[in-house]
């Protein structure tokens, strides 16, 4: 077993890969074993938090295949991490609602933000807070660099410095409390459930979906990461994981779109919708069918002072899975 993810062999040429991806949709034939991997064998690991796994992989390479957050990732691979991203999203979301007010807080349009402390969940460079803000700017001409982010959390990556106008946090308040007692004029991504606490924007699921429909904005959350090292002794692999994964995805979109999922859940509901409205898979694997919400999840990480300077997407994903599409 390897210091690092502990990739073993099962028989000759034939790794089991220490792995981790949260259960979920699109992944549950294959974590069950209804779909089984060509060349290879998952070895499957349940971390209870998954963002635990993530700063795990991005510190210690402790997985030899991991889920990971999207800006996780590109953060991390622009600070020398020796993993790579297959094209494998496995996680998408609307973000509209996601950026929270407290009724008596006086913040009626995503303007107000301006010149006042807004709380992010965990870190500066955490993917669904990325998103929000994108949405702030675009949508709703927010000058992001007249807000003052306050983290309630570090970042994966430790060698990542954010901007000057983000701070941590003072221990031991909470976003909600902070939130609450007008000390923050909004937050991102905390899951806080009150009545009175409220998403800044009207009708979220409605706008996100009126954005998607009009402009295309479907944001990837999470794809999926392999160690360099294990990409390099088994030439095969991302090819042979992408298919496992997009085969996997295909039991999960018979079931959604045939009315075989008894008990949908929030994710499921959200796939359905998606489905609905664009008549299209609504987890698309692959770079060119994301070509656009990927560069424009470069742009805006590069405009938010997360990343330095742009990449090319063919030189964050594996090169053997560039042209994959599943």
């Amino acid at each position: 077993m390897s210091d690092q993810g502990g990739t073993r062999m099962q028989e000759p040429g034939r790794p089991v890969l220490r792995t981790v991806t949260r259960t979920q949709g699109a992944n549950e034939a294959l974590k069950s074993g209804e779909v089984t991997p060509r060349g290879f064998r998952l070895e499957f690991e349940e971390v209870p938090v998954l963002v635990s796994a993530f700063r795990r992989m991005v510190r210690e390479l402790a997985y030899d295949v991991s889920e990971m957050a999207l800006t996780t990732y590109l953060v991390a691979k622009e600070h020398g991490v020796e993993f790579t991203a297959l094209p494998i999203f496995i996680a998408r979301g609307l973000h509209h609602g996601v950026i929270q007010v407290a009724a008596a807080g006086g913040i009626r349009h995503p303007k107000d933000l301006e010149g006042r402390r807004v709380g992010v969940d965990r870190g500066y460079t955490v993917t669904t807070g990325v998103w929000a803000r994108a949405i702030l700017q675009e949508e709703y001409g927010v000058d992001l660099d007249r807000v003052t982010w306050v983290l309630s959390g570090d970042e994966h990556v430790a060698q990542y410095r954010p901007p000057a106008n983000v701070v941590p946090v003072k221990p031991p308040r909470s976003l909600e409390e902070l939130l609450r007692s007008g000390k923050l004029a909004a937050v991102l991504g905390a899951p806080i459930q009150a009545p009175d606490v409220t998403p800044l924007i009207p009708d979220p699921t409605g706008t996100a979906l009126t954005a998607l429909r009009e402009r295309g904005l479907y944001p990837i959350n999470h794809l999926v990461v392999v160690r360099d090292d294990v990409l390099r002794a088994h030439p095969d692999l991302a090819r042979d994981l992408f298919d496992a994964f997009v085969r996997a995805k295909q039991v999960y979109l018979d079931r959604l779109t045939n009315g075989g999922i008894a008990s949908p859940t929030a994710v499921d509901r959200l796939h359905q919708q998606v489905h609905e409205l664009t008549g299209a898979d609504p987890l698309p694997y692959g770079i060119e069918p994301n070509r656009e919400v990927l560069e424009r999840l470069v742009r805006t990480a590069v405009d938010q002072k997360i990343l330095s300077r742009p990449v090319e997407l063919e030189d964050v994903f594996a090169g053997d899975t560039l042209d994959l599409v599943g």
